[in-house]
């Protein structure tokens, strides 16, 4: 097993020493029955012939070199990983056992990159979203950077669109902790999960509020010292799995600790908390590709905002995605708002504004012991 960050270096047009860490995990259940534990949402290519991990990859190559870029991905499905990613090192694909959070995750590649750059800015980014303003999110990230060198947890805070409910929010201050030709970061006030309506509508109204996609930029030793502060258990179990990462020990050590570690995510654990958190906003044409809805808004639609994938026929309907993986033609007909998703061994019928309750289906089938459709 080879060292991560071995002999490389940062590329000319790179962030000095910037190391991308790629959470890829989640089994992606609102895109049921296309979105499976084995094939989750970011291996598959949604909204172009490329998965939206390569995607990810592809976008953050403008900052971090393959050898300076780390996917933290269960054991399932790492050979996958591997193969979509030929770029990246095998030795930066990180798997860890079981899944236990993005503070488990992302501290582990933090402990990684320290035993080579332990002062370098390391960005977080999960592997299944999309970002359409590829010029905006690479300003954004050298606007976070130059915060991050001077010991800021940085966050990207999303413009929103609309009053969603179910995104967080992060509200900023009007203190600036660092300007550049790329942008402001502002510090950040408060972290707020999923709210109602109302709730949303005044924060998108005060312009004070954007979203939060859990796009993270800190300096490596700041992150994990904000980690030993907040979460001290957690961070000396991942010193310990680091110091025997590649070594004789490293099934042993994995073995031992890793299923005890505290299941966390990075918002919950550290970044909510700690002391210096500053928020960069940032326009990016993003798309968690959370549901079928949210997909559907991502595609190329007709006349009567009908969109899909594979041989279709749809008369009388409207505002409807169709979606099909096999030889048959799905028709709809006087069927407006609806999602039909048509694979090998299962057809999914939702109305569109139910589309985050297909979560729902997934849950009955592994009640029933299907693991066969999960």
């Amino acid at each position: 097993m080879g060292t991560i960050g071995e002999n490389s270096q940062p590329s000319p047009n790179s962030v000095a020493d910037f190391w991308a860490v790629i959470p890829a995990g989640g089994a992606g259940t609102r895109l049921w029955p296309l979105s499976r534990a084995a094939q989750p949402k970011f291996l598959l290519p949604l909204t172009s012939e490329r998965s939206l991990l390569q995607q990810t990859v592809d976008r953050l190559s403008a900052v971090a070199k393959p050898e300076h870029t780390l996917v933290v991905c269960g054991p399932g499905h790492a050979v996958e990983v591997s193969r979509q990613l030929p770029e990246v090192p095998t030795a930066n694909i990180v798997v860890e056992p079981l899944p236990r959070g993005s503070g488990a995750a992302i501290g582990l590649a933090a402990a990684l990159i320290a035993r080579t750059s332990p002062t370098a800015v390391m960005g977080s980014f999960a592997a299944d979203h999309v970002v359409v303003d590829q010029v905006a999110f690479v300003r954004a990230i050298h606007a976070a950077a130059i915060a991050a060198q001077d010991g800021w947890l940085v966050t990207l805070g999303l413009t929103p669109t609309r009053p969603e409910t179910g995104y967080g929010y992060i509200e900023r201050t009007d203190d600036v902790v660092a300007t550049s030709e790329h942008g402001t970061v502002f510090r950040a006030e408060r972290f707020v999960e999923k709210p109602e309506l109302a709730q949303a509508e005044r924060f998108v109204a005060s312009g004070r509020f954007t979203w939060n996609a859990s796009m993270f930029i800190w300096r490596v030793d700041a992150l994990l010292a904000e980690m030993r502060r907040l979460l001290p258990t957690l961070h000396a179990a991942l010193l310990r799995i680091a110091d025997a990462w590649g070594g004789a020990d490293h099934d042993e050590v994995l073995a031992r600790e890793w299923p005890g570690l505290e299941d966390v995510t990075i918002d919950h654990g550290v970044m909510e908390h700690a002391a210096r958190v500053g928020m960069v906003p940032a326009s990016l044409g993003w798309s968690d590709v959370g549901d079928w809805h949210g997909l559907g808004e991502l595609m190329e639609a007709d006349e009567l905002g009908n969109c899909g994938v594979g041989e279709r026929v749809m008369i009388d309907s409207a505002r409807s995605v169709v979606w099909s993986t096999t030889q048959s033609v799905v028709t709809l007909l006087g069927l407006d708002d609806v999602i039909v998703v048509n694979t090998e061994d299962a057809v999914m019928i939702a109305r569109r504004d139910r589309a985050q309750d297909v979560r729902q289906i997934v849950g009955e089938l592994k009640r029933r012991a299907r693991p066969d459709l999960t």
